[in-house]
């Protein structure tokens, strides 16, 4: 019945990713995603997956690494730095996608005729300095030529594209070389800098001032920011804010909440914000974060649901889910479920600190809520734990996953997985 399950789902993969255009945004699902990933997926050898992005009919993988292999028994090691290419029906490694970028790729975006953006902490792409952010041709691997933000200073841990606009966030202090502190929105054809969003971003709570991740509702016209920063714009807002990207310029809203201004136990972290992600139609969006146990007025190590339309200061989630002490990293909203990674061992699980307490439910490294209520669904692939998932994208065939670890659903699975829709 297992092959049977396996060879389903790798026909309804073929049939369907050869007609996928190339999506800037997460789409609605319908059912939660089969537990038993695709075999067909390559394996990523060393390091860690960072970063998905889907280009027509191929698989754009990101992070820091040097080596992959196809599945299947005897294949050969291929050397890739940081960044490869795959076929998403067949799994076999693009043989030209091979740019040289000499940093961490942190992320990925699906770009127009074939074409995909990577961020990170490089500078240099293919021997020529073209910044932290970068337009590649997917397969040649070759650089866009017109695409030119030349962004400096620093690295970019974050991207968004809708349409002709691209949000990035990182340690920068400049982009086509304008002053732009952490946060810009650029031209997703030229590279200019917007001058109608510019921002100021300050006052890190501790450590440096840093956007460590962005949220961009299908709409565009909400953008979420979360990372070290107390004041945006002059007010404050504590690691996270909302700002109404209709405006011109670009305009803080007063959505505010207080939530994430409480220390978590473990204070080595200069922002406890991870994951965000908007569901399908924008109307909510889920947090995910770290910071060690705690208490339930706290949200350390928690996904926490929160209504868009909402305006105000002293904003509270709908629900929160605790995972009772351990990291979450991503999250990804479709619909039918909210999927949540990180190194956790349990979900449902306020009254546990690192132990299950009264409700708790093992869920290991991956799990997916309730979108409603919040509460963990049955389903439970369980993957190792490692640092956790940095990656989970959702499309319309299924769910990618990028980490750090090796075992998916029970299986040998290097890094990248693909848990395709029944």
């Amino acid at each position: 019945m297992r092959r049977r399950l396996i060879a389903v789902a790798t026909a309804a993969l073929v049939s369907t990713l050869s007609v996928i255009p190339a999506a800037n945004a997460d789409l609605k699902q319908s059912a939660v995603v089969s537990a038993n990933p695709s075999n067909s997926t390559p394996h990523v050898l060393d390091g860690t997956v960072r970063a998905i992005a889907v280009v027509g009919t191929k698989v754009v993988v990101g992070g820091n690494f040097e080596k992959v292999r196809e599945a299947g028994t005897g294949k050969p090691e291929i050397a890739r730095h940081n960044i490869f290419a795959f076929d998403a029906a067949t799994g076999k490694v693009d043989a030209t996608f091979k740019p040289k970028l000499d940093g961490t790729v942190y992320a990925l975006q699906p770009g127009p005729s074939n074409t995909v953006y990577a961020g990170g902490s490089f500078a240099f792409v293919n021997g020529v300095g073209l910044g932290a952010l970068a337009q590649l041709k997917v397969p040649a691997g070759t650089a866009v030529t017109t695409f030119k933000p030349r962004v400096g200073g620093g690295l970019v841990f974050t991207m968004v594209r809708r349409n002709a606009n691209i949000y990035i966030g990182g340690k920068f202090t400049k982009v086509a070389t304008k002053p732009r502190t952490m946060l810009a929105r650029v031209n997703a054809t030229t590279g200019a800098v917007d001058d109608n969003f510019n921002l100021a971003v300050s006052t890190p709570r501790q450590g440096e001032l840093k956007v460590f991740n962005l949220a961009v509702n299908p709409q565009d016209t909400r953008l979420l920011i979360n990372g070290t920063f107390t004041k945006v714009a002059g007010q404050r807002r504590y690691q996270i804010a909302m700002i109404d990207t209709t405006k011109k310029p670009v305009a803080l809203t007063t959505w505010a909440t207080e939530r994430y201004a409480t220390p978590c136990n473990i204070n080595a972290f200069d922002t406890y914000m991870r994951g965000m992600d908007f569901a399908p139609d924008g109307s909510y969006f889920v947090v995910v974060t770290t910071g060690g146990p705690g208490g339930t007025t706290q949200l350390c190590d928690t996904a926490a649901r929160w209504e868009t339309a909402k305006t105000g200061s002293g904003q509270q989630p709908t629900w929160v889910n605790y995972t009772g002490g351990d990291t979450l990293l991503s999250v990804s909203v479709t619909g039918a479920a909210v999927y949540v990674g990180g190194h956790q061992r349990w979900q449902d699980n306020p009254q546990g600190r690192d132990f299950a307490g009264p409700g708790a439910v093992s869920r290991p490294g991956i799990a997916a809520l309730e979108p409603l209520k919040g509460k963990a669904l049955a389903w439970n692939p369980t993957r190792t734990r490692g640092h956790g998932v940095e990656a989970l994208v959702a499309t319309p065939t299924g769910l990618w996953v990028g980490s750090d670890t090796d075992q998916l659903g029970k299986e040998y699975h290097g890094r990248v997985g693909f848990f395709p829709l029944p």
